[in-house]
């Protein structure tokens, strides 16, 4: 579904200063996996999903979305494809919904603007999130969650191909959280829907097979679960009685460079100032060590 290499974005602050925000990522996301994206603020992740979602274009590399190359798009293509092939939900509902609306006129929105209305496809996505019994309130009589579940039957208006999700229970509380997190299984499910989800959330993230992490513009490591169980139901019963239900791996790039976590760096007393390591192959194992210990 998604293919990422060397992916580059600049910046241009003012006439003297750029800021490079993704620094030669590679990522690739198989058709109909639901993935998490964590990383520090600043970090690149926010710049990634925005260019998945077609809102904003690479300065290089190569970005390829469901067969479409997004750094050659034209604009009218990529119009297109913000309305055939994505869907967005933010973690600002604010940015998701039209308070004035109802929940079936929000969701009926996006239909209008690709001149494909429909109303009995509104109502089903809502009776699909569980809203069905809400579909003619307006914003301010739903809470956070249930405003969260409708901004999720947006996205899914015109059948998108990805889901793309920023923080979408930032706003919500625990219980609420992993409510939606459940809806967001469902759907990938029963739609095969490719999902990708930014988030801070622990909890979020324990729940998904894989983690990529972003660190300075460059993906880092990824957290891959140790179990895959046979079921769903397996998953359901089991994932929470493991603590450590994931293991990190670090990614190696094209010149065989990897990241190493400051955290690391420090459990070997290398201080920020010092940016030589002795690397060592020994019984064949890498080993890393400080300079100054040898």
């Amino acid at each position: 579904m998604i293919t990422c290499e060397n992916l580059v974005k600049i910046y241009k602050i003012d006439d003297e200063m750029e800021v490079m925000a993704l620094q030669g990522l590679d990522l690739k996301v198989e058709k109909g996996e639901v993935m998490g994206i964590i990383g520090n603020s600043g970090s690149g992740k926010s710049t990634l999903l925005n260019m998945l979602g077609g809102l904003d274009r690479p300065t290089a590399g190569k970005l390829i979305v469901d067969g479409k190359d997004l750094l050659r798009l034209s604009d009218k293509d990529l119009v297109k494809y913000k309305l055939d092939t994505v869907g967005f939900i933010w973690q600002n509902n604010a940015r998701n919904l039209i308070p004035y609306l109802t929940a079936v006129e929000n969701v009926e929105l996006p239909m209008l603007l690709k001149g494909r209305y429909k109303r009995e496809r509104a109502m089903e996505l809502l009776n699909m999130v569980d809203l069905g019994h809400r579909m003619n309130s307006k914003l301010d009589k739903l809470s956070g969650g249930e405003q969260q579940r409708v901004a999720i039957a947006i996205s899914l208006a015109n059948n998108p191909s990805l889901l793309l999700a920023d923080e979408p229970t930032g706003s919500v509380d625990t219980k609420t959280a992993d409510i939606i997190l459940d809806l967001f299984r469902k759907l990938n499910r029963e739609l095969g829907i490719t999902i990708v989800i930014v988030t801070h959330d622990t909890q979020l993230t324990q729940k998904m097979d894989r983690v990529v992490s972003i660190r300075d513009g460059q993906t880092s490591s990824e957290f891959l679960r140790r179990n895959f169980f046979s079921s769903e139901n397996d998953l359901d019963t089991q994932e929470d009685k493991e603590e450590d239900t994931h293991v990190e791996l670090a990614v190696i790039d094209r010149t065989g460079r990897i990241q190493l976590p400051r955290e690391y760096l420090d459990g070997i007393g290398l201080t920020p100032e010092q940016n030589k390591l002795e690397v060592m192959l020994e019984d064949g194992k890498i080993i890393i060590l400080n300079p100054e210990d040898t």
